[in-house]
């Protein structure tokens, strides 16, 4: 049986989340970091940095984050509908695309769907011109200001409409990214270059066998999981129960493990064996500090972090102002294999000024000095990667550490 704190370590290495990298990160650890997560989410929140940045950051700490663009104009990355919207390995798009294909269940693909039949004229002006002139992004077109101050996707400009539109139902694909901003190309252009190129064989199999191929690479990505958490990975209806997983444990695919205090079976991928012989010998060591983006895979499904770390969270920027708890923008902190407080940030690009309006430890957690040298590195780092090394720090709880932390922000 597994103890919960070794399938702690195990997810935690699963994702790259375990240890420090060693050395200075390299472009090609860009794309494998996404390929050892499967998925990198695409939020545009920019109050710290925005969000595929940091989740990059927390795992290879001062790596270039221009090397994320040239990976996706490069074709070694891409952009489609998964988890929601997500940069994906290369390697897998043609699963993405074939999953659209046949059952086009995301809500963004049902959302472009509706809108193809009542806004067709439009559409397909918009790819004519695409076709004549070029790749092209939503501020190339002049937005209607009778629109002004609506909100939502449907409040957008017709044109940037229709390129999300083209986008969620594959005519069109993200050839790159200018200042953040999508540039939108035919999706044959954008496929032609893909590295490795696009798997043609994938568009014949079954939804069965898709269905098993997002499956085990959600596990793979988890480390360790419940049957019940799987299908959130890749928004997967229905949800996954053990019968299903039944053929792939009888195939060797996956691994049954018990773990402590779970009544469920946890589930392993075949590919993770040695770390969790290792994980049950009490090898996997957890050395690493790091803030972590909300929108981060560790923590994104709210019922999973709660089960194995016990952190209870909220993205509280969609809760209206008097009913927050922590913040706007409030970042998970990860201190050695346990999630132990919560940070809110915002950055001040201009000023160089890394602010902290709030920074909470969970409720018994011991301000140590080894803790608060961790935790203060860790800010310093990211604040120093972000272009802001000044850091402004308002309120603590406990409050004891602040002067503390002051100080070793001063050394």
């Amino acid at each position: 049986m597994l103890r919960l704190i070794q399938a702690q370590r195990l997810q935690l290495a699963a994702q790259g989340l375990l240890q420090p990298l060693r050395r200075r990160a390299r472009r090609a650890d860009v794309v494998a970091a996404v390929e050892r997560m499967r998925l990198l989410q695409i939020d545009s929140i920019h109050v710290v940095a925005r969000s595929p940045y940091l989740v990059l950051h927390s795992r290879l700490g001062a790596y270039d984050p221009g090397w994320l663009d040239e990976a996706l104009e490069q074709g070694r990355l891409a952009e489609c509908w998964a988890h929601e919207a997500c940069f994906v390995p290369a390697a897998d798009y043609a699963l993405h695309q074939a999953w659209r294909e046949q059952r086009g269940t995301h809500w963004a693909h049902r959302h472009a769907m509706r809108m193809h039949q009542d806004q067709r004229q439009g559409m397909d002006s918009l790819l004519a011109r695409i076709r004549e002139t070029g790749p092209v992004r939503a501020a190339d077109f002049v937005r209607d200001e009778q629109a002004r101050g609506s909100s939502g996707w449907w409040a957008w400009k017709p044109e940037k409409r229709w390129l999300e539109a083209c986008f969620a139902l594959g005519e069109l694909m993200v050839t790159r990214r200018e200042r953040f901003q999508r540039v939108y190309d035919l999706s044959a252009n954008v496929l032609a270059r893909l590295d490795p190129p696009l798997e043609t064989s994938v568009a014949a199999l079954s939804h069965i066998e898709l269905r098993r191929r997002f499956i085990l690479d959600s596990v793979r990505a988890l480390g360790v999981t419940q049957a019940r958490w799987i299908a959130d990975y890749y928004r997967l209806k229905p949800v996954v129960t053990a019968n299903e997983l039944a053929p792939l444990l009888a195939a060797g695919e996956l691994i049954e493990v018990a773990v402590e205090g779970w009544d469920v079976p946890g589930y392993v991928h075949r590919e993770h064996a040695d770390l969790l012989a290792q994980a049950v010998l009490g090898r996997l060591r957890a050395t690493h500090t790091a803030l972590l983006s909300p929108f981060d895979p560790m923590v994104w499904d709210r019922a999973r972090v709660l089960a194995m770390f016990g952190f209870e969270y909220t993205i509280e920027c969609y809760t209206p102002a008097p009913k927050r708890r922590y913040g706007y923008y409030v970042l998970p902190i990860l201190h050695r294999g346990q999630l132990i407080g919560r940070l809110d940030a915002k950055a001040h690009r201009a000023d160089g000024i890394f602010k902290i309006k709030a920074l909470y430890l969970e409720p018994g957690v011991e301000p140590t000095p080894s803790l608060l040298e961790a935790l203060a590195d860790a800010v310093a780092h990211t604040a120093q990667w972000h272009g802001t090394p000044q850091i402004r720090l308002e309120h603590c709880r406990p409050a004891k550490m602040a002067a503390a932390l002051r100080k070793l922000w001063r050394a």
